[in-house]
């Protein structure tokens, strides 16, 4: 083809190849970014104790990492349509590494919000969706699949970090620990140079039909998005998920500390669960692939599932330390099971050419949840004395964002409806495209 020659518009994602380089990439990110957000409960227990602040106040750090990775990552996929995937990861990369940096020399909380919060924060948006989208872009048949496996990253982290984690507060001390975690997250930089993501050129064609600074600011943005009501009743569902799905992780470890056990044994609940979620993981990619049930099917049941056991989590530490650990480990598998459907099923809603730019709008409706969801179930231990009421919340959060699911359009059909024609941004990649004779 030479440079005169006009681009010809890819028909499907190439099925891996580089991919599953991608799908390396995502493995460590996903153990750099959610791996770690998962296992900071550890750090929480020293940060009460050093500056003297509640729970609820301590809790904010999490939930304002976890709010700006999903505030700006519309912008995240908005740079990636216009530079490519791969300059903002590695952007994403330093940043996260800095907050990190930063954070080991912090003085009062507000330090934390801003470093751990604000700028590493910040970077997580710029590599998790980024990445996220890189790896659907190469895979149509296999996309659950592959992306179970690039989030096996959280389960295994999960279950290395926590007694890492106590390991090098023991040794380090909380600022020692954290400029380690600083280091750790720059190897994210590699991870986005390792990124080659499929071009898909209707994104660029509209850009090119609309001259205007606010129409491109649209199309980078997928702005029109926003009017769509499946779209919409999408972006609710999971922001109640959001709300709930967190807050385990946050005050699990906390949690077996006032019930009596000790240090590494509380550590070891949050371990133990890292290892049911890679089954979850990859048991519900592999099912995903076999085509028997419709993605969002699937997601609706882990959801409710995972709502009933949070709820069961204060009855389970009635029975003791086995009770705890069994109850983690059903609500760990869960919890792993629901979180690659939660993205696989937005080409399902959106077609696949607005996939980047929808990833990036649920990532910034979502974040409202993940930033009211830690305080208020923090507020709720401190107004109780107990974190029962914090489980039970989360638990609501998630039966009521099941509840949502179920009323997308087409729900109760075993078809996937075909509500999203070309012109309104692409179709689903659940159906195979048609090569042209």
């Amino acid at each position: 083809m030479t440079a005169k020659e006009p681009v010809k518009r890819q028909q499907q994602p190439p099925e891996g190849g580089w991919g599953w380089v991608v799908v390396g990439a995502l493995f460590v990110v996903s153990c750099l970014v959610y791996g770690l957000i998962r296992s900071l409960g550890v750090f929480f227990v020293e940060f009460v104790q050093y500056f003297g602040e509640t729970a609820q106040a301590v809790s904010w750090i999490t939930s304002i990492g976890l709010a700006m990775q999903q505030l700006f990552s519309p912008l995240a996929t908005a740079l990636c349509n216009m530079y490519g995937t791969r300059p903002i990861v590695m952007i994403g990369g330093l940043l996260s590494g800095l907050g990190f940096i930063l954070a080991s020399q912090a003085t009062s909380l507000t330090h934390l919000y801003l470093t751990m919060g604000l700028i590493s924060g910040i970077g997580w948006a710029f590599i998790f969706t980024p990445t996220v989208g890189a790896v659907m872009q190469y895979f149509t048949r296999r996309r659950s699949l592959a992306m179970a496996i690039g989030f096996t990253g959280v389960g295994l982290s999960s279950f290395a970090f926590s007694p890492l984690f106590q390991f090098l507060l023991e040794t380090y001390a909380w600022r020692g620990a954290l400029l380690i975690l600083g280091g750790m997250s720059l190897n994210m930089v590699a991870c986005g140079a390792l990124i080659r993501p499929v071009t898909f050129t209707k994104a660029m064609e509209k850009t090119v039909q609309n001259s205007s600074l606010l129409s491109r600011l649209s199309v980078y943005f997928e702005l029109p998005l926003l009017l769509q009501r499946p779209f919409l009743t999408y972006g609710a569902a999971i922001t109640f998920f959001n709300a709930g799905y967190f807050v385990p992780y946050v005050h699990l470890v906390a949690h077996s500390r006032t019930a009596g056990f000790s240090e590494y044994q509380s550590a070891f609940v949050i371990s133990a669960t890292g290892v049911t979620d890679i089954l979850g993981r990859v048991l519900s990619g592999w099912v995903s692939d076999l085509g028997r049930l419709r993605l969002v099917h699937m997601l609706c049941l882990w959801t409710l599932l995972l709502g009933l056991f949070l709820l069961a989590l204060p009855l389970g530490t009635m029975g003791g330390y086995a009770g705890l650990l069994t109850t983690s480990l059903a609500q760990g598998l869960c919890s792993g099971a629901m979180t690659p459907l939660v993205f696989a099923v937005v080409p399902e809603i959106v077609g696949m050419e607005r996939m980047l730019g929808a990833l990036g709008l649920l990532q910034l409706i979502e974040s409202i949840g993940g930033l009211l969801g830690a305080p208020l179930s923090g507020w709720l231990k401190d107004t109780t004395g107990s974190y029962s009421a914090s489980f039970a919340m989360a638990g609501g959060f998630l039966l009521l964002g099941s509840a949502v699911t179920t009323t997308l359009p087409g729900f109760c059909s075993c078809a996937v409806p075909k509500a999203h024609s070309d012109a309104e941004g692409g179709t689903p990649m659940t159906e195979e495209p048609k090569e042209k004779s």
